[in-house]
């Protein structure tokens, strides 16, 4: 795809953008962790069978090394065991839970909702709601679960990332479809004092990062057809991300009264090692090992990577209680998002 420079646009993007920058209210805690990922794993030497590319291509431009790619499984079968992971490792039950939420832009129907299949599998009784953002899918969440919690009423939630990316990735294509990779992620919320500040941007850019749909069958419909697959200009998708990662951690640090010193953790979303590297050299306050990184195992999984990384991190005791963690990420809208909580 031909995208627009957005260097040179990006003055009148930051300008035009509706930008969201506040204290989000300190509503509630995270109280457990799960994950679920396809059983499959595709080496970057199997990919290297069908398409014209290296280990070596792939590992220094992205990192990457393997990505879990579903064969027989479904987007809500890795929302429901990350889902039920995170019940489990939160010691709740089910009809404990007063609302679910989910973030996907793969789920396998657009109606019912991947929320809905989640809640019926897991024998929930509580309203249910999709959201779709994309790779910023995770931190919409947390935002929108602070508001619910903010209104009162609602004891525990449960919040899904979940993403079947391999069924609308185009396995043509080199430069996009070695990054991405298949798996979900879930946290137990329930009312604390632990969300402290979030920041959001939307600078819209389908020419940079689009995924068509189907046109239909309508008789009158003239438009041409795309394939329903990944559409993305990488180079501009690249500099998006260089430049806004940065900048939306010091939003939510300024917010908070605290500095890049008095964090603990950055959980980056997890597209591409040289932009976290990239935002780990702009973030001087913060040692380079304390971006928490899994990419190389899971390639990117959109809205799935950041909660993939809350709960290895989680169950390997890395966080210790009261420290506090940035999760930042950057994505299709364009958009760019991050919110800053206390373990």
């Amino acid at each position: 795809m031909t995208g627009t420079n957005l260097t040179a646009e990006n003055t009148k993007n930051e300008n035009n953008a509706r930008e969201c920058v506040g204290t989000a209210p300190k509503s509630f805690k995270i109280i457990g962790t799960g994950s679920c990922v396809p059983s499959r794993v595709v080496t970057n030497d199997d990919l290297t069978v069908f398409l014209d590319t290296s280990d070596e291509w792939i590992r220094s431009r992205s990192g990457i090394e393997q990505r879990h790619i579903c064969t027989t499984e479904t987007t809500s079968d890795l929302a429901i065991g990350a889902a039920k992971n995170a019940l489990e490792n939160a010691n709740t039950t089910p009809d404990e839970i007063d609302m679910i939420l989910c973030a996907t832009i793969s789920g396998e129907y657009i109606c019912p909702s991947m929320a809905a299949l989640v809640q019926r599998a897991l024998g929930a009784q509580c309203p249910c709601v999709d959201l779709s953002a994309a790779c910023t899918g995770w931190i919409y969440l947390m935002d929108t679960a602070a508001a619910f919690f903010a209104r009162g009423g609602i004891r525990k939630m449960l919040i899904i990332g979940a993403e079947a990316m391999s069924r609308i990735v185009n396995w043509h294509d080199r430069s996009t479809a070695v990054l991405f990779g298949d798996g979900a992620g879930a946290a137990v919320l329930e009312p604390g004092e632990n969300y402290l500040a979030s920041s959001f941007v939307t600078a819209g850019g389908d020419e940079v990062i689009a995924i068509p749909t189907k046109n239909g069958i309508s008789p009158w419909f003239e438009k041409e057809e795309k394939l329903p697959l990944v559409y993305m200009d990488g180079q501009e998708t690249y500099k998006f991300a260089v430049s806004n990662l940065p900048k939306r951690v010091d939003e939510v640090l300024a917010k908070a009264g605290l500095r890049e010193e008095d964090l603990d953790w950055v959980v980056p979303h997890q597209a591409n090692k040289r932009i976290i590297d990239s935002a780990s050299r702009r973030l001087k306050g913060v040692p380079a090992d304390h971006f928490c990184v899994n990419l190389q195992k899971y390639g990117n999984t959109s809205a799935a990577s950041i909660p993939l990384v809350l709960d290895e991190w989680n169950r390997a005791g890395k966080f210790q209680e009261g420290e506090l963690i940035v999760m930042v990420a950057f994505g299709g809208g364009l958009s760019s998002a991050a919110c800053l909580v206390r373990w």
